[in-house]
């Protein structure tokens, strides 16, 4: 795939671990960005950094992508040192930003193209890859227009199929649906799905959308001022606080109060002298447990 011939084997096994961090940490004069966290991801896991903006969330993918350097830490790929074996880390990585940094003036084409050249694949198979992505993409239509013709959906999704042309085994999603409207956010979810059930490429998404990372993500990571405050699926992290959650509204707030079935919960409303509300309980609630304020706060 490499005309350079320079993009090691990688003998993969089952549960192997893809990506290692321990104690990463960025701090920015006083403020301390990232605070010593650690985690580990294996081999097609689709994985979620979930908290509110601030958190650090930006701060450690540009660390894992080499964009921002740690003030300490270790980060490995496949049992290899990041910093000592840069080029063998990036070429099994893709990153989208949150922006879309397309050359507008060029076709989605061409972006792709300049994309390839960059990273050094066979010229002799290029125009055939860029047309199976295309493909993948479902962007065979919007091939050779200009990308300032593009919405910002059709954008989004042409910057995911060029951080995938040379087909990394783990891919950073970096708030990817911020500022799309609900259908548009839906049909890249079903893209990003559709990237880690076929070419089991293991995903690493930021987000501060509760509903995208409890859609998406088979584990989640919360992260509040720098720090790892909870890890694990969504749907054992919620179980752990309750099923379902009663909100009280009162003079002086909401208040809310946890119940494992729905029975309970309406049982209570009955009972209450307040408006109340019974609904499912999210990761939001998980996160408010937790540190005492919303995510979206």
């Amino acid at each position: 795939m490499y005309s350079d011939g320079i993009f090691p084997t990688v003998n993969q096994t089952a549960h192997q671990s893809v990506l290692q961090a321990k104690g990463l940490r960025k701090v920015y004069g006083s403020r301390v960005a990232v605070d010593g966290i650690g985690f580990s991801f294996e081999e097609g896991e689709f994985i979620g950094f979930l908290g509110p903006n601030g958190a650090g969330k930006t701060t450690t993918i540009k660390m894992l992508t080499g964009l921002v350097k740690p003030t300490g830490g270790e980060i490995t790929y496949f049992g290899k040192d990041f910093f000592a074996n840069p080029r063998f880390a990036k070429r099994i990585i893709g990153a989208v930003p949150q922006q879309n940094n397309l050359d507008r003036d060029l076709t989605a084409y061409e972006n792709l193209k300049l994309h390839a050249i960059l990273y050094g694949m066979d010229r002799s198979g290029m125009s055939e890859k860029i047309g199976e992505m295309l493909t993948f993409a479902g962007l065979t239509n919007y091939r050779d227009m200009q990308v300032k013709t593009f919405s910002g959906g059709t954008m989004r999704r042409l910057v995911i199929a060029r951080a995938l042309l040379h087909e990394p085994g783990i891919l950073f999603l970096d708030e990817p649906t911020v500022g799309l409207d609900p259908q548009i956010r839906r049909s890249i979810w079903e893209f990003i799905v559709k990237v880690n059930n076929l070419r089991n490429t293991t995903i690493i998404l930021t987000t501060h959308y509760i509903e995208e990372a409890e859609r998406l993500c088979r584990r989640v990571l919360i992260i509040n001022d720098g720090k790892i405050i909870a890890e694990g699926r969504p749907d054992e992290m919620k179980k752990e606080i309750g099923q379902y959650v009663l909100e009280i509204y009162m003079e002086e707030g909401i208040n809310e109060r946890f119940f494992e079935s729905r029975e309970d919960a309406v049982i209570a409303l009955r009972d209450s002298r307040y408006p109340c509300k019974v609904r499912e309980v999210t990761l939001e609630d998980v996160f408010l447990k937790i540190t005492g304020r919303r995510i979206n706060v």
